[in-house]
């Protein structure tokens, strides 16, 4: 692999940038225990490892300053959006600065005729989606987590929206980052399409802070649809439930969201809220449209879904029911946690082609068996990617180990069917032995060789996607 500066911690460089920031911008340079910890991370597995600050930037201009400070004295930057990634992105392995978008939270214009968008980095999804809420228009792309749009471009995310709207790489139409020099370079500008050169934007979607610092997002929107429908299909089995979910797929239902749910999941999320779904294999969706539309979509997977054995098969307009139904998706982490309340999570995700995801969740189910773990499982079945939560007792020795054991054999299985390791959870530090077993040593060989060009110093975000 392409040689990177060595991780080791540059003590001294960080003191001595420390006191620079210190005296440039005094106390909004924070150093304190409690907000350094939260800053390490917060639902990620992997240890917490604080920086040895943080700091608020309000403009570009001050997170360029940062940064040729940081590249004069060697100290490393871990960019911070919400912290809700789950691989340790936000993690500062070597020490140095976190730098936090809270304060860098505007929508800077809304262009409704061209339904896009120009954001700060520092806002989250749902706040966007409160000031777009008069124009008619809405941001599509929905993780789950509030997090930020920064956040979310930097390491590619997706959600339960991602089989008809896409993904963070589809509605990125230009950004303006901060480069490890303190250059400000813009990677395109508000065309739906070009042939411009190079395509930096989605160079930069998904390098998860490694290349440069992203400080605004100019983002394609999508229009509310005039109807929504959901619906909940339960089956007989994992196998009945993904054919369903095939068959949808090919026969071109323009379904908006299709999630599964298996048995144990469907379990958890009747206690945590109030639910009374049937406890089997389970599968929520929504359709948008018209209301003749959506009437038809929602007609057309009942009869798809009856085809593949459906147990049962309910589907409703009604937004209130709708929105509890969702909700109770979104909170699926902490309604399997209950499960076994004081033990520890531990969350993974991988994606493969739809038509091994029967096969995949199968033997995801049987690992976990055998190998002791209550290990719940759901995710975006449209597009092939599911999340297995392991719930590991602290007090249980061997328990770590196994859920480790476990991540790694789930990762080499989704890449011998021809998957990812991740499918949107990203690399960060909890997934990157996998890459070069993914993609290849001379790919990822290019990927580092691109981050020595752009960051000779190494000091953005170091530690994650590559081994050193």
């Amino acid at each position: 692999m392409t040689d990177q500066t060595p991780l080791r911690r540059n003590a001294a460089g960080i003191a001595t940038a420390l006191d620079v920031l210190r005296q440039k911008f005094g106390a909004r340079l924070q150093t304190g225990a409690a907000l350094r910890e939260q800053h390490g991370h917060t639902t990620t597995w992997l240890p917490n490892q604080p920086p040895d600050a943080v700091f608020l930037p309000r403009e570009t201009a001050e997170v360029q300053d940062v940064l040729r400070i940081c590249t004069a004295y060697g100290m490393p930057l871990v960019p911070f959006g919400t912290g809700t990634s789950l691989e340790g992105h936000v993690n500062a392995p070597l020490g140095g600065l976190s730098l936090d978008f809270a304060e860098m939270n505007q929508v800077l214009a809304i262009h409704p005729e061209d339904m896009d968008c120009v954001v700060q980095p520092g806002i989250t999804r749902k706040a966007l989606n409160e000031e777009l809420r008069a124009t008619g228009l809405f941001f599509p792309v929905d993780p789950g987590a509030d997090a930020s749009l920064g956040g979310m471009a930097a390491t590619r995310a997706s959600g339960t929206n991602a089989v008809r709207y896409g993904t963070m790489r589809d509605v990125v139409l230009a950004l303006e980052a901060v480069t490890a020099d303190g250059r400000v370079i813009r990677t395109a500008k508000r065309a739906r399409k070009t042939s411009a050169g190079y395509d930096l934007t989605r160079l930069l979607v998904g390098s998860e802070g490694t290349l440069g610092v992203i400080t605004e997002l100019t983002l394609k929107l999508s229009g509310i649809p005039e109807a929504v429908a959901g619906a909940t299909c339960s089956f007989a089995s994992v196998e009945a439930a993904c054919a369903a979910v095939i068959a949808t797929i090919q026969y071109g239902v323009p379904v908006a969201r299709i999630e599964f749910l298996d048995a144990l999941s469907v379990r958890s999320i009747n206690a945590y809220s109030k639910l009374s779904l049937p406890e089997a294999p389970l599968l929520l969706l929504e359709f948008h449209g018209s209301e003749a539309g959506v009437a038809e979509q929602s007609e057309t997977f009942g009869e798809i879904a009856a085809d593949h054995g459906a147990l049962a098969f309910d589907w409703t307009s009604d937004a209130e029911a709708r929105a509890k139904m969702w909700q109770a998706r979104h909170d699926a982490y902490w309604a399997m946690r209950a499960l076994r309340p004081g033990f520890d999570a531990f969350v993974t995700d991988v994606c493969v082609p739809v038509s091994r995801l029967a096969e995949a969740v199968s033997a995801a189910a049987e690992r976990a068996e055998a190998d002791g773990i209550i290990a719940p499982t759901l995710g975006h079945v449209g597009d092939g990617n599911f999340h297995v939560a392991l719930l590991i007792d602290p007090d249980d020795p061997g328990g770590r180990a196994r859920a480790e054991s476990y991540i790694g054999w789930l990762n080499d299985l989704a890449i011998s069917l021809d998957g990812t390791c991740t499918g949107e959870h990203g690399i960060g530090q909890g997934k990157v032995k996998y890459l070069a077993r993914e993609l290849g040593a001379n790919t990822v060989d290019v990927m580092a060789a691109l981050k020595s060009a752009m960051d000779p110093d190494n000091i953005l975000n170091p530690g994650k996607l590559f081994q050193g």
